[in-house]
């Protein structure tokens, strides 16, 4: 009795649900961040056709900056989100941003947006409520020493393997002669960096918390902490070059509305493997997860691949007057 008692306890600290004012707060930054996100590739993309126009550098365009600028709020906010809340939850809601990019872009980029896309923005936003509705309340990883004994996992270490062999295999060989004709080839090396940028932040959040007090464990969370940093702080940059190749290169509307879909599901991949935050989701909620995100993927699928497409209400009532 007293060992299935001490095993219980051990599991409920090992799960720790978050206060629902924590929960809350961390869903309000994660949307508003990934509105602000959903601005920066329309803002980049602006500045660089500016930049065009004059012959001029991008650098040198304030509305190149502005985007990156909300690229920089955006990430502190998902880095304060990913303290807050699991990574199953604050990854996916990145979809508000993608109809939020859409519509910004028919504004400043004078990109299409038809009934078609309209509807993609309506289901990728109730499928982005589906996820809420949907995902884990607790936290499997909550302390240091948790973080320390999953990093070093042998399943997490070869995913980070066979990831960091293939951003080599994309960076050296493939990007250089296909990256400006495949929109494929800079939306894998973004979102593979994602198996590094996310779980970082949220072991940062994890380390931060002993760094200041006064045990043998602050120097051990230090190191950590200033190693993951290095890495976030790597992949950030590399990220960032290689989004701005992408905007120089394709349509900032169908880059973001890829990127979303690859970069969500790798790194969902490499939360489950390191985090393990699925192992508290019920097959109702794994299936309610499920079913939202394939909402979501098809209402980006909706503003993206019929954005060409040039009808709307009126013609079609016109259409079917004839008929009659």
């Amino acid at each position: 009795m007293g060992t299935a008692a001490a095993a219980a306890a051990a599991a409920g600290e090992g799960a720790r649900s978050p206060s629902p004012v924590a929960v809350s707060l961390g869903l309000g930054v994660a949307v508003v961040s990934s509105l602000v996100n959903g601005s920066t590739f329309v803002l980049q993309k602006k500045g660089i056709v500016r930049a065009k126009r004059r012959g001029t550098s991008y650098l040198t365009d304030v509305v190149w900056w502005a985007g990156t600028i909300a690229m920089a709020v955006g990430q502190i906010g998902n880095f304060l989100a990913y303290t807050a809340v699991p990574t199953v939850l604050v990854t996916p809601l990145g979809a508000l941003g993608v109809p939020f990019g859409s519509i910004l872009a028919s504004y400043l980029l004078k990109e299409k947006l038809n009934i078609l896309g309209k509807l993609g923005c309506l289901l990728s936003c109730a499928g982005s409520v589906v996820l809420i509705i949907h995902s884990p309340k607790s936290e499997s990883v909550t302390t240091q020493a948790e973080l320390e004994e999953k990093l070093t996992n042998p399943v997490f270490v070869g995913y980070l393997c066979i990831v960091l062999l293939m951003l080599l295999l994309l960076i050296f060989w493939i990007a250089p002669a296909h990256g400006p004709t495949n929109i494929m080839v800079y939306i894998s090396i973004c979102s593979l960096l994602g198996s590094f940028t996310v779980p970082s932040t949220k072991g940062i959040g994890l380390a931060a918390q002993d760094i200041f007090h006064n045990n043998p464990s602050s120097q051990r969370a230090l190191c950590l902490c200033l190693v993951l940093l290095a890495v976030l702080g790597c992949s950030i940059i590399v990220q960032f070059r290689y989004i701005n190749k992408a905007l120089e290169c394709f349509d900032s509307s169908v880059f973001g509305a890829i990127y979303y879909v690859v970069f969500t599901t790798l790194v969902l991949l490499a939360s489950a493997i390191l985090f393990r935050e699925w192992s508290n989701v019920g097959l109702v909620d794994f299936l309610g997860m499920a079913c939202g995100f394939t909402t979501v993927s098809v209402g980006i699928v909706l503003i993206q691949v019929f954005k060409e497409f040039n009808f709307n209400l009126g013609e079609m009532n016109k259409s079917n007057m004839k008929t009659d």
